[in-house]
């Protein structure tokens, strides 16, 4: 369920993937329903794939909101984003005891509060990422997808622009006739 959920650069709150379009994601806010695209310009990043640092390596999202979860009971977090930095570090510290406290900031911490409480707005409660043992063909298809998503088109230069150059490479150079006979 993860995969779909996307947290978009410049953009507050969480964004469910509703429909691709050729250069663009159309997403619906989990804030208020509102639907928008999402540009390739900015930076689109789903919840399955952000990490958390730990001192030895990274913990995966999703099993933060699961442990985050458990403790609240189901329930929104009793912690305010807006609490001072020790608290969010203390807060962190009982979800995650091995959590990086110089790569992980308070801001982050912060992010992390905004967006399960988010989740448990809109009925989010499957924190699960789907791992699917697939072929090569599909995984192709799949980074197709995510490709035409992340890149911008190619311009094609126009025909006639194409057919003028070559017109001047074939174009020979004369050599100029001699005038004076050797002696």
């Amino acid at each position: 369920m993860l995969k779909e959920i996307l947290s978009i650069s410049g953009k507050s709150g969480l964004f469910k993937l509703v429909s691709r379009a050729k250069n663009m994601l159309i997403v619906e806010s989990l804030l208020d329903g509102k639907r928008s695209p999402a540009y390739t310009t900015e930076k689109v990043m789903p919840l399955s794939d952000i990490a958390i640092y730990t001192q030895d390596a990274e913990i995966r999202l999703n099993e933060v909101l699961k442990k985050l979860y458990s403790k609240e009971e189901g329930k929104m977090c009793i912690v305010d984003p807006k609490s001072d930095n020790q608290t969010l570090q203390n807060f962190m510290g009982e979800l995650v005891p091995d959590f990086n406290r110089d790569r992980v900031y308070p801001s982050d911490i912060r992010k992390l509060i905004i967006w399960y409480n988010i989740l448990i707005n809109a009925g989010i409660t499957d924190f699960e990422v789907e791992i699917e043992k697939e072929d090569d063909n599909s995984q192709n298809s799949e980074k197709k997808d995510i490709e035409s998503v992340e890149v911008k088109e190619k311009v094609q230069p126009k025909k006639s622009a194409v057919k003028q150059t070559v017109k001047i490479q074939e174009k020979k150079v004369k050599t100029p006739k001699q005038t004076h006979t050797k002696v």
